[in-house]
């Protein structure tokens, strides 16, 4: 017997079409192998696309798994909160507890604004470690940068648990314009350093509200470059907060409370984002981060399978 499903095309981390990044969401995908997930998104050709599933127990409200065009992933922020705004789209009853492959998190819809806010919370990420010297060079030779053209109050250092990323601050947000990025040489890196993407940001930016602006080169996912990620942003807010890099505001907050801030991405692609990031403290401790944004459906359809 042949199975219905609904798939989605989400735009995710912007209120406007054809901006932020897009991805694929799928419904009632309970009766798709992984195969058919794998081949499917591989056919909507999105950086990744999200296929949600019944729960299979009672500490979660539901499933996801995430596939990019080549693999399964762990978890995709992106990609999340495209899911649930598609469930506050059709008015079902939201369903906060998140189950993925790597765990379950707590993804709440804020309502009152249209599109709905999604706020996904996750746990503080690991800092891995430092680059040595010569890795750091060959990095920047793959990206096309000197050097001098690195933030000096920003070491780079390789951050995250299961979607490691290389964060690598640059002292003006201009040179982030300039990026020539060699994928062949940057998938070669990928292998040897064990970090399959590269977040790079600066926090002297010429946009308007935000705190800092970024980019991020992911070729061994089979993604050129992704628009907007929300997972390097909560790597980011983590790493601000560790290097002290957050400024009047850190101090202010250095009991309990939030400290949130807005990162911009995308713009160099014609694909303009913005993801919120808040900063959750308990006792002066980084108890948590959430991740915070909007998406709006920009097509659906029905396939069967």
């Amino acid at each position: 017997m042949r199975s219905r499903i609904r798939v989605f095309q989400v735009d995710a981390f912007t209120s406007q079409r054809f901006s932020g990044n897009p991805a694929g969401v799928v419904l009632d995908a309970d009766a798709l192998s992984t195969d058919d997930m794998q081949a499917l998104a591989r056919e909507l050709n999105n950086g990744d696309s999200a296929f949600v599933l019944r729960a299979d127990a009672d500490d979660h409200d539901l499933r996801v798994r995430f596939f990019t065009t080549r693999r399964e992933a762990a978890f995709v922020g992106h990609a999340t909160v495209a899911a649930h705004a598609v469930l506050a789209s059709l008015g079902l009853s939201p369903r906060p507890r998140q189950k993925q492959r790597n765990g379950i998190v707590q993804v709440d819809t804020i309502v009152g604004a249209a599109p709905p806010r999604i706020a996904v919370h996750l746990p503080v990420p690991a800092m891995r470690r430092s680059l040595a010297q010569r890795e750091l060079l060959e990095v920047l030779a793959a990206l096309g940068l000197a050097p001098t053209q690195l933030d000096p109050s920003c070491p780079p250092i390789i951050a995250g648990d299961s979607s490691t990323r290389l964060l690598l601050g640059l002292e003006h947000g201009a040179s982030l314009a300039q990026l020539q990025p060699d994928p062949v040489a940057l998938s070669r890196l990928s292998e040897q350093l064990d970090v399959p993407g590269y977040f790079l940001f600066s926090r002297r930016t010429a946009l308007a509200d935000v705190l800092l602006e970024s980019r991020m080169f992911c070729p061994a996912l089979g993604i050129a470059e992704d628009p907007v990620s929300g997972n390097a942003h909560a790597l980011l807010g983590a790493y601000l907060w560790q290097q002290g890099l957050l400024g009047p505001v850190g101090e202010a907050a250095a009991g309990s409370g939030a400290i949130e801030f807005s990162g911009a991405q995308g713009h160099h692609m014609g694909r303009p984002g913005r993801v919120g990031v808040a900063l959750n403290l308990e006792g002066g401790r980084l108890d948590s981060i959430s991740i915070i944004g909007e998406a709006v459906v920009v097509f659906e359809t029905t396939l069967e399978f």
